[in-house]
């Protein structure tokens, strides 16, 4: 198959780069921009993403389409697109590379593919990808070697299977140790704080856990804006683990750090307005101040 155009689902912080990486590389990008944000519109717009309108065009215009959502509208958008796919008769590639559980993305699949459409499980592994060999997406099912020419615009596709499902499920175990920690980390750090042991603390992983230390040092940081996002990864994180016979009790626990922070000035901030020269130890100064009111009696 020769991809020339790319649709874009949606233009919000990681989907904005990948289009840029697309676009160049010499790829064109389309988004439906109907009743979008102002911010998505300006994104797409900041990325050079032609507004086609409506999803049906999106499905008309595009060789494949990209889903990149928040887990919550991952089945809803598939529901959409579906009967458009049918209605066209266009046996378009929608691939699917959202967080969301092994056991959705199947049945995701089987709502594109009853409905004429080619399915790809995709999962996208580390920061929008505005460096070179720091982002990787992973594929699997059938037809995941039909995303393998995106490696010539700038993406790098690693096909991991043939099963739908393989390629979320790495997103999940992966997820569930960087997202988790960070999870474990804010809440750490706030009860330190809530107890006046910030400097002790503070001391003691600088001197036995320094790598943690500068871990959560990066990631807390850069969470906050993205918070909101990270709720429903983690919730379908545990229906996953859930599924495989282990606890989800560690995850949902996860979700409610993650929806705490939402709440929060820092988690109300979206991902441009983040002061990047903010410290740890300011934010989590700041997650005292503004959690307060919600965990306490």
């Amino acid at each position: 198959m020769t991809i020339q155009k790319v649709g874009i689902l949606s233009p919000g912080d990681m989907g904005q780069v990948i289009a840029i990486v697309l676009s160049q590389h010499g790829l064109h990008t389309l988004a439906a921009l109907d009743d979008r944000s102002d911010r998505t519109r300006q994104l797409a717009t900041e990325a050079k993403i032609e507004d086609v309108g409506s999803l049906k065009n999106l499905v008309i215009e595009a060789d494949l389409i990209l889903s990149v959502l928040v887990p919550s509208a991952a089945t809803e958008t598939a529901e959409q697109i579906a009967p458009i796919i049918r209605a066209v008769g266009k046996p378009l590639l929608y691939v699917d590379a959202n967080a969301i559980a092994p056991d959705r993305v199947k049945r995701i699949g089987q709502i594109i593919t009853e409905a004429g459409g080619q399915f790809v499980d995709a999962s996208i592994i580390g920061p929008p990808p505005r460096v070179p060999d720091q982002t990787r997406i992973y594929a699997s099912g059938t037809h995941a070697n039909q995303l393998l020419p995106l490696r010539d615009y700038g993406l790098d596709i690693r096909v991991i299977g043939d099963e739908i499902g393989q390629a979320s499920g790495l997103k999940m175990c992966y997820a569930a140790l960087t997202k988790g920690l960070t999870a474990i980390g804010t809440e750490l750090l706030i009860a330190a704080h809530q107890l006046g042991l910030d400097a002790p603390l503070e001391a003691e992983l600088s001197n036995s856990q320094s790598g943690l230390l500068n871990h959560l040092s990066r990631a807390i940081p850069s969470m906050t804006p993205k918070a909101h996002r990270w709720i429903g990864e983690m919730e379908e994180i545990a229906d996953t683990f859930k599924s495989l016979g282990l606890t989800e009790h560690i995850f949902q626990g996860a979700a409610d750090i993650y929806r705490l922070v939402k709440d929060t000035s820092l988690g109300k901030e979206t991902p441009e307005e983040r002061d990047r020269d903010r410290s740890l130890s300011s934010d989590y100064h700041s997650y005292k101040r503004n959690i307060t009111v919600f965990i306490l009696p």
